[in-house]
């Protein structure tokens, strides 16, 4: 089985190659698509469906870890703010999408969901994560996540 069919369980196993770090409540995961540089998803734990799966516990500590790396990735960046999406609809689990966005983008676009950029962002091979490109800013969000979890 390919880590991309079942990412929780390639991350609780070790086998994601995309986490950067586990954290309290979930598994910070750099993402596929770096057309906004840095983007970032929290998994949980375990598999789930949605948030309301989980026990309040382990939501607190799922939302608090989405917010930490929301700070990795405006301490490692020049974003100017982040966005937050938690949907499930295309992904049917518990997933939290950390969306860096930057001044540099059309400020039309900037102002509208990150889903509305046109789709081949998702897999165009020269915006797709690659270590010798993203692999320095990865490192960034790490090191910051492992100053916050000690």
């Amino acid at each position: 089985m390919s880590w991309r069919e079942n990412r929780i369980k390639a991350a609780v196993e070790g086998n994601n190659p995309m986490v950067i770090k586990e954290l309290t409540g979930g598994y910070a995961v750099f993402g596929d698509a770096q057309f906004l540089p840095g983007y970032c998803v929290l998994l949980p734990k375990r598999e789930v469906f949605s948030l309301n799966d989980l026990s309040l516990a382990e939501r607190q500590a799922f939302l608090v870890d989405m917010s930490l790396l929301g700070d990795a990735i405006l301490a490692s960046t020049d974003a100017i703010r982040i966005n937050y999406d938690i949907l499930g609809n295309t992904d049917a689990y518990l997933h939290a999408h950390i969306f860096p966005r930057y001044g540099w983008e059309v400020e039309e676009r900037r102002k509208m969901p990150v889903w509305l950029y046109d789709k081949s962002n998702w897999s165009n091979e020269e915006t797709a994560y690659a270590e010798e490109k993203h692999g320095e800013l990865r490192q960034e969000i790490a090191s910051y996540l492992s100053k916050q979890s000690k």
